[in-house]
């Protein structure tokens, strides 16, 4: 009998919650506090603590998150129109969308060949007078190498931002998880994170006092006292039930990344088809496999193999950013690394609700192509 196994059953992933929160729903309805409030309070004290930053600020998703600290440093006059910001060329396209609509310049950075994540050596290369930040993405949830980051954003005097969307909980060899590695970082709760939502949500985290102060009154349209506007502000705010809904994640999270580092543990060490390239498991906690990447040449046969024996898959990404449509000045730019991975990517089934059997059985039909 065939077996059918979705890319992601998020309906399984929520169900552990769906008890409890239809019960507190009766009591967020009498609390008439439908934005901002309480539970929003809630939510970014224990997000910080979670991450052990200063601050959270909750956001109305993670693309908002990223475009509110740009927008911030602006409005505290450390960034300025024209700025140039190093992005990685191989992410998802939010990250440069943040850059652009917040007037600034992106220059995009290659992956490394030994990973999806940017390459610092690369990043050296292209930085010019103009360069003020950078912005690394913790891509499928594998931090980037921190160290590494840290000291090249210090000796070159730049801001280093954080796209944490997919990572988390990953955390650095020196104990620090991923939102406190640098100036400020952004989350997605998209429903289908690793710590996921009912909708849109999320958040920045970072220590800076004059940022939040800042971040705070842009995200309520240039707002810091109700009804005086100082600044140019945006509605960015985190929705009040979204951020009850997530209280209930936190706390059972560190048992969700176990389950998705097994998960992974299995597929590397199982998995010996040589057409397939395995994305490298850390001995760490640095990775938590928010999606498991491999790489295959031959990638619309070995996706029709999959579709054929029930096994879902996505690509993450089919075209990279400099190739849209949308972002038309970069399309000139040739990105012979990047654009080979979105050629050759294909994401397997892997979330905490995935039973063995099913994870043995997707082994056997990788290891049969």
């Amino acid at each position: 009998m065939r077996t059918n196994i979705p890319f992601f059953n998020i309906v399984a992933e929520n169900a552990p919650y769906a008890e409890k929160f239809a019960q507190e729903l009766q009591l967020f309805m009498q609390s008439g506090q439908y934005i901002l409030g309480d539970a929003v309070k809630d939510f970014e004290k224990e997000y910080a603590t979670f991450c052990g930053t200063t601050h959270c600020v909750g956001t109305s998703n993670g693309l908002d998150a990223l475009r509110l600290i740009f927008e911030g440093y602006k409005s505290l006059g450390i960034l300025h129109q024209g700025d140039e910001v190093l992005v990685p060329a191989h992410t998802y396209i939010a990250t440069t969308l943040a850059v652009i609509q917040a007037g600034l310049v992106p220059v995009f950075v290659e992956p490394e060949d030994s990973s999806f994540l940017m390459d610092v050596a690369v990043a050296q290369h292209q930085l010019t007078e103009k360069t003020k930040a950078c912005l690394v993405v913790h891509l499928y949830g594998e931090l980037v190498n921190t160290k590494t980051f840290q000291s090249f954003a210090k000796r070159n005097n730049l801001l280093l931002i954080e796209d944490a969307a997919q990572a988390h909980g990953a955390t650095a060899s020196n104990g620090q998880k991923a939102g406190a590695l640098g100036d400020a970082a952004a989350f997605s709760f998209y429903p289908t994170k690793n710590i996921g939502a009912l909708g849109d949500a999320g958040a920045v985290t970072t220590h800076d006092d004059d940022l939040v102060k800042a971040m705070r009154a842009i995200q309520n349209y240039g707002s810091s006292k109700k009804y005086q506007n100082d600044v140019l502000g945006f509605n960015m705010r985190l929705d009040a039930l979204q951020a009850r809904f997530l209280l209930h994640k936190i706390p059972e999270y560190p048992s969700a990344i176990q389950r998705r580092q097994e998960i992974a543990i299995r597929y590397v060490s199982e998995i010996e088809n040589p057409k397939i390239i395995l994305p490298v498991h850390p001995k760490n906690d640095s990775h938590v496999f928010h999606l498991f990447v491999a790489r295959v040449e031959m990638r619309d046969d070995f996706i029709q193999h999959l579709t054929k024996n029930g096994v879902g898959s996505l690509i993450h990404y089919p075209t990279p950013p400099h190739k849209q449509t949308a972002l038309k000045q970069y399309n000139h730019l040739s990105l012979a690394v990047t654009e080979h991975y979105h050629e050759t990517v294909v994401s397997i089934p892997l979330y905490p609700s995935l039973y063995d059997k099913d994870v043995q059985y997707i082994i056997d039909v990788l290891n049969r192509y």
